[in-house]
């Protein structure tokens, strides 16, 4: 990448950032490009230059918090694997492998997540649970031959109970280690298979 191409990139991120600093105190509708302008400490024509509105910023910002959560999964392509070769006794939909990952990706954007969970709707967050559920959950369920019509009602299930004990997390500040929550979930689960 060139400089140009780096400045740019820059002054894109420095956009997302104070777009999503903005929407965490105010709703969508109400955030104008001069705002965003003023916070990211460019000008009106800079915007214009990358997006067409406020909208297409929008879905950049969607993409540039997924960009940031996938790189907590590193090893990606070695989970996947590991479930393709795995028997089925070993599978579980919820594993410290990602759930850790996960939890530290978390605590480490509190506030981002803090915003997610308030603008849930608006950030379109369901979107990370599509990737993971693509990659990991919808995997293992294959593997276990769950009809596909069920698929959705089971991944709802667990993601909804993630997502609800990810809340109370933030709520108390992320004050349980990483590891504790993942014990947590992982020994909800189990009860819940059980």
């Amino acid at each position: 990448m060139n400089r140009s191409e780096s400045k740019y990139f820059n002054t894109a991120i420095r956009m997302d950032e104070a777009f999503l600093e903005l929407l965490s105190k105010k709703d969508f509708e109400f955030i104008t490009v001069k705002e965003i302008c003023e916070k990211a400490d460019v000008n009106r024509s800079t915007f214009y230059l990358h997006y067409e509105n406020i909208g297409e910023l929008l879905a950049e910002s969607i993409g540039y918090i997924n960009e940031r959560f996938f790189t907590y999964f590193p090893q990606k392509d070695e989970m996947i694997s590991g479930i393709n070769g795995a028997s089925l006794e070993e599978l579980y939909l919820i594993t410290p492998a990602y759930l850790i990952p996960y939890l530290t990706y978390v605590k480490e954007n509190k506030d981002l997540f803090r915003l997610a969970i308030k603008r849930y709707t608006v950030l379109q967050m369901d979107s990370n649970f599509r990737e993971l559920c693509k990659y990991i959950l919808n995997p293992i369920l294959e593997r276990y031959r769950v009809p596909e019509a069920e698929m959705e009602y089971i991944l709802a299930f667990y993601i909804e109970g993630i997502i609800a004990v990810i809340r109370k997390w933030l709520e108390l500040d992320c004050i349980t280690p990483v590891e504790r929550m993942a014990e947590i979930i992982m020994e909800n689960v189990k009860e819940t298979d059980g």
